[in-house]
């Protein structure tokens, strides 16, 4: 957490005030709001939720995960749909159904509304596709079918990742083991790749997980979840830079997953192995992070469950703020949706103070934010934009 340096006031000549600050400054504080679902198996509870994404009512709509039998066979009455809550958190049905057929569901994943059509698009792992729904939840069309590259050794994950959508409504979706992104138009047809190479120079990736479109530079911002990194790449798929590296300190990675870019181009990382979300600049300059590992009675980290174990950390600690792995993510409206990957739950973080401070041609405010306990703040300054030559100034008073 940055301190909030003192501005400076000088006078000149006749009274005239020079501000001898940035001309522009931001402010963001993560703030935790409410959870959404709880553990359990039952109408309106949440087992790995992976894709999270909120409608323009508020709604929010969580992929929630695949059911299985002992023997591993997969059991269709468990998750394998898409939960709808609304958007004061109650449950109010589903999207699609466990199953191979037309609009049902075999682990669904990433999931989003494209804004130029309404529509909600929809990983689904086991059926190596991706199912398309109108704005109302009617199913469309599956579409990619068989294009998404399987489980490869020493790899837990597998099959559709990231959604994401740019100006036109095309359509971008990650395939986490191709190394790449695969782009269609908004009926299917694919009509791109972005990628394809496995390796740790920039444009190659071991591991494709969040994708996610800037609504301001239209720049794609990856998250490559075995590379411990972010990459950006310009519209074209052209790679910019890469930022993060491995590690639990500030600005660091293990395994981030989802990733959000909001209309001031912060970018929201869920760095899920280190149980937070960590927050950058567009540039990749680390600003902040929220969130902690779930602990036990003896205050030590609880583990994720093992393979063969249920979808639960064991035991659960849905203390406000405490995770075990973040996940799936989705920014709405000034609201970071974070997926409590093996807590069952979805927390929602208040994203505010993003603040623009007027040009120092006119009064400077500046709004000190309030501390809690579960608050972490920023500051961000620009560059400043001079109004007058300062040392000629000086000059002409001395």
């Amino acid at each position: 957490m940055g301190l909030v340096k003192n501005l400076s006031l000088g006078i000149l000549g006749t009274g005239f005030m020079v501000l001898a600050a940035a001309a522009q400054a931001k402010a963001v504080t993560l703030n935790y709001d409410t959870s959404i679902g709880s553990p359990g198996f039952g109408p309106g509870q949440l087992f790995v939720p992976q894709g999270i994404t909120v409608d323009d009512s508020g709604n929010t709509y969580i992929a929630n995960g695949r059911g299985v039998n002992p023997d591993g066979t997969p059991n269709y009455n468990l998750g394998d749909k898409i939960e709808k809550f609304s958007s004061s958190g109650q449950y109010i049905g589903a999207i699609g159904s466990g199953g191979k057929g037309p609009g049902q569901f075999d682990e669904p994943t990433t999931v989003d509304f494209n804004p130029v059509t309404g529509d909600l698009y929809a990983g689904d792992v086991y059926n190596n596709r991706i199912n398309q729904f109108d704005p109302q939840g009617k199913f469309i069309r599956s579409f990619a079918n068989g294009d998404f590259t399987g489980l490869i050794p020493g790899r837990f994950f597998f099959g559709p990742s990231g959604v994401t959508f740019d100006k036109s409504g095309d359509v971008y979706v990650g395939d986490f083991n191709g190394e790449r992104i695969l782009k269609f138009t908004p009926d299917g047809k694919q009509i791109g790749v972005i990628g394809g190479t496995n390796g740790t120079a920039l444009g190659q990736f071991q591991g494709v997980a969040g994708v996610r479109i800037s609504p301001v530079s239209g720049n794609i911002f990856v998250a490559d979840q075995y590379n411990n990194r972010v990459q950006v790449l310009d519209p074209n798929g052209k790679p910019l830079f890469a930022f993060g590296s491995t590690g639990s300190g500030p600005g660091q990675l293990l395994q981030p997953i989802g990733i959000e870019v909001d209309d001031q181009d912060n970018v929201y990382v869920a760095d899920s192995i280190n149980s937070r979300v960590q927050v950058f600049d567009k540039n990749g300059k680390f600003l902040t992070s929220y969130g902690q590992p779930a602990l036990n009675a003896s205050g030590k980290p609880v583990p994720p469950p093992g393979l063969t174990d249920g979808p639960f950390g064991n035991p659960l600690d849905l203390t406000p703020g405490r995770f075990n792995w973040t996940g799936g993510t989705s920014y709405k409206n000034g609201k970071l949706y974070v997926g409590d990957f093996f807590q069952g739950r979805v927390q929602v973080l208040d994203v505010g103070g993003i603040t623009q401070v007027p040009e120092p041609s006119s009064a400077l405010g500046l709004t000190l934010l309030g501390f809690g306990a579960v608050t972490v703040t920023l500051r961000k300054r620009g560059q400043q934009k001079p109004v007058f030559n300062l040392e000629k100034e000086l000059q002409n008073n001395s």
